[in-house]
């Protein structure tokens, strides 16, 4: 089977075409400033060198238009024509409590994806306009949801229930939800066949950590709990994004600076997290790793601190689950970034596990970290949340 896999954002749309047999990318690409001026897609064959066209896209039906013409192109084109498509998987950032899994789309499920877009205002509203564009170009074509927030809604209550009043949960739905969910299944899965065990048997911690990031406990393989909640704003400090803080700063910030409450939680999403907290440096690990080298004590201390938080949650749910057996790195600062790694390691060592130095210095690849007899294994899996669409797109329409 083909299936094209699509990720939509407000102004962006990324896409691969993947061979499910084989799992491999016949093409992959990003449709950039969807509806502004200077509008542009980048697109790579397989085997091929990355083509980027400046075109005007008023909308996402004229983006996936662009797709499909890519795809198809004489020259950078992977296949014949659109019947090639069998199917396609569409992200979808939030399903709330109505879906606990993926789903092939149909009206009803449309209707449902939509009363969440107050849940994720700035995400479903351009998942809904994503799938919509390609039912349109693409009639007939099977299509299948797969949601962030589904793999967490094995998540007993005492995990997502705030301490709040109970009836802004019966009116509003306030509670945990969880994000990074694709992820956080397809590693959990993948480091379990790298053990030799099923996932059943094993209590594991992912760390997803990218720019933004989200730690999670896998119980005999179900998730129990996750660091981010009604929205990603909650849990780890991530590159933009402040995580946990005291919900009274928002109020305080918001009188000492005469701005409103939705401006300081503006801020707390995209000027805080390591930016904010290392002055302005950057919110590129990379950049924050130079700058520690080179002396920088406020970048040391940010590094600091976010390691810090990472191990403090997964200290959280070591207990959570009476016991760990495996911690996974994943995303692209969990699989690249071997200052944060060895940082979260030096916490780790109670647990009876290690990072072992030589090993840490690999990149983006399949790894145990720890020692042979270390009571719990540390390890890198990467995450690929396209493939794992795939498959679910795979298993839900064949």
């Amino acid at each position: 089977m083909n299936v094209l896999v699509i990720n939509c954002g407000s102004s962006s749309l990324k896409y691969q075409l993947i061979e499910t047999d084989s799992e491999t990318v016949l093409a992959k690409g990003l449709c950039e400033r969807i509806g502004i001026d200077g509008s542009a897609i980048t697109h790579t064959p397989k085997g091929g060198d990355k083509v980027t066209t400046t075109v005007p896209m008023k909308d996402h039906t004229d983006a996936v238009k662009l797709v499909i013409e890519k795809l198809t192109d004489a020259n950078v084109g992977v296949i014949k024509s659109l019947d090639e498509i069998d199917a396609v998987g569409h992200r979808v950032v939030h399903g709330g409590e109505k879906f606990a899994s993926s789903v092939v789309i149909n009206d009803e499920v449309m209707a449902a994806i939509a009363e969440c877009n107050d849940l994720a205002p700035l995400h479903n509203p351009a998942n809904i306009i994503g799938i919509n564009a390609c039912k349109e170009v693409m009639p007939g074509v099977p299509m299948v949801a797969v949601f962030d927030t589904a793999f967490h809604q094995t998540m007993p209550d005492k995990a997502y229930m705030y301490g709040i009043p109970y009836e802004y949960y019966e009116k509003y739905k306030v509670r945990r939800y969880g994000f990074h969910g694709t992820s956080h299944d397809f590693v959990s899965k993948r480091a379990a066949e790298i053990l030799g065990k099923k996932r059943e048997e094993l209590n594991i911690i992912v760390c997803h950590l990218g720019n933004g990031a989200s730690i999670s406990a896998v119980k005999k393989g179900q998730s129990v709990d996750t660091s981010m909640g009604l929205t990603p704003l909650e849990g780890l400090i991530m590159g933009t994004r402040s995580g946990d803080i005291d919900p009274a700063i928002v109020s305080f910030i918001a009188d000492k600076e005469g701005i409103t409450a939705d401006e300081v939680v503006n801020i707390l999403n995209k000027k805080s997290g390591v930016l904010g907290l290392s002055g302005g440096i950057s919110s590129d690990f990379r950049d924050l790793g130079d700058a520690a080298e080179a002396g920088n004590e406020m970048a040391k201390n940010t590094l600091d601190a976010y390691a810090y938080r990472v191990a403090k949650y997964i200290g959280a749910y070591m207990v959570a689950m009476g016991g760990v057996d495996v911690i996974v790195f994943t995303a692209g600062i969990g699989e690249n970034n071997a200052i944060v790694r060895a940082l979260v390691g030096n916490y780790l060592t109670c647990l009876g596990t290690s990072i072992d130095p030589e090993k840490n210095k690999l990149r983006g690849e399949e790894v145990i970290l720890s020692a042979e007899n270390d009571k719990v294994v540390t390890m890198v899996v990467p995450t690929d949340e396209e493939l794992a669409i795939a498959r679910e797109t795979v298993r839900l329409t064949k």
